[in-house]
């Protein structure tokens, strides 16, 4: 059953480089080019009332819907730092894939954290990483192979890796109780296996995961990966665990160009693969809260469920566009992402892909609520503002 049918501060994006540009004598096309993406980049938009501070730090890991940068410093091809990314951002392009911010960064807003500085950035150290780090690396994913026709990237495992150095400069920096406390009270957002289906087993020409695996063996595959490492970041200190599913990647622009669904609707047979994952990271966490990991609180986000909430009703939401991207080029300009300079569409907040594979920071900012504060059909066993509250 296609998604679709399946029941369930005026961006202040750096105005002077504008002005600078009308000041350049447009003598050539390219220059003319260029206006026109910085003036595309112009939106309205209100930033969310300033929230109490409810954790001490958040901590992000994952893929490119909450990588805030770190594919920067990497070779990879996975990149995001260049217009018109970044265009409705008060900083720019950072490599945030997005026109604004991300998931977890809204999210953050809504628990009161600072967004936290990418991990691979030379300057994130010393008070800089009190607050938290983001170590999601575009192209990553639970399996340390997906990805890698993309260059160089940050895989599940080698991003706890990486929390293992921050915690070793903490270590430098505060008393063990103190760092116990940071640990145990912080939020840990981890958003990944977007790409070991996008980026590994639908892309059997470079993979043979589909091939090797049922879509169920390959959902527990996934999950006994991601339970070992979700286990040694508890063996770490971390307590505190917000783990959204997968949302509904056959309803993506990327898929849709594909031609594989009839109009109007999503690519029913990569929507339905997903189930075994999603369903078995739910029980995933029940198990983790059942007493094999004491003094710890897991949540599971029920992306798959809100994302189709706004599918089938996007009115509701504010959006008139959910088959094709803002930023983009080809069928439901999906078959070629958002390239450098590309015009963006003007009405960004009534989309809800912001390119081929990523939503737009109004369908971020849905989804962070309702993980933030959603109901039990949101998120299980609570939400994240119950858990920030949680005294463990």
């Amino acid at each position: 059953m296609s998604i679709y049918s399946h029941a369930n501060a005026l961006s202040n994006f750096k105005l002077k480089n504008c002005v600078l540009l009308n000041k350049v004598k447009m003598s050539g096309h390219r220059w003319w080019f260029m206006a026109v993406v910085v003036v595309a980049c112009w939106w309205k938009g209100v930033a969310p009332q300033q929230q109490p501070q409810q954790a001490p730090a958040i901590w992000v890991m994952g893929d490119s819907l909450v990588d805030s940068g770190n594919n920067n410093f990497l070779s990879s091809s996975a990149k995001a730092n260049y217009l018109p990314y970044g265009c409705d951002y008060y900083r720019g392009p950072t490599g945030r894939f997005c026109n604004a911010r991300t998931f977890s960064d809204i999210l953050g807003d809504w628990l009161g954290i600072a967004a936290p500085p990418p991990f691979a950035d030379p300057s994130t150290a010393g008070d800089k990483i009190m607050g938290g780090v983001n170590y999601a690396s575009a192209a990553g994913g639970i399996l340390d192979e997906t990805g890698q026709h993309y260059g160089d990237r940050y895989s599940l495992s080698q991003q706890v890796v990486n929390f293992e150095t921050t915690l070793s400069q903490l270590r430098t920096m505060m008393s063990p109780s103190n760092l116990s406390q940071l640990l145990s009270n912080s939020i840990v957002v981890m958003v990944f296996g977007s790409n070991d289906y996008i980026n590994n087993y639908l892309l059997p020409n470079i993979y043979d995961t589909s091939r090797t695996y049922t879509p169920d063996a390959f959902a527990n595959l996934l999950l006994n990966r991601y339970a070992t490492q979700i286990h040694a970041l508890y063996s770490l200190g971390l307590r505190k665990f917000f783990l959204p599913g997968l949302g509904p990647l056959g309803c993506i622009p990327n898929q849709l160009a594909t031609g594989q669904a009839p109009p109007g609707r999503c690519v029913d047979s990569v929507n339905q693969m997903l189930g075994p994952f999603n369903e078995g990271l739910k029980r995933l966490v029940g198990q983790f809260n059942g007493g094999s990991h004491p003094g710890a609180m897991f949540v599971y986000g029920n992306t798959y469920g809100v994302f189709g909430d706004i599918m089938n009703n996007p009115a509701g939401y504010g959006f008139t566009v959910r088959d094709r991207a803002c930023c983009g080029i080809g069928r439901n300009q999906g078959q070629i992402t958002c390239l450098p300079l590309a015009t963006p569409c003007f009405n960004r907040d009534q989309y809800v892909f912001w390119d081929a594979f990523h939503p737009t920071q109004a369908a971020n900012g849905v989804l962070a609520q309702r993980a933030y504060s959603g109901s039990n059909n949101d998120n299980f066993p609570i939400n994240v503002q119950q858990l920030a509250q949680t005294r463990l």
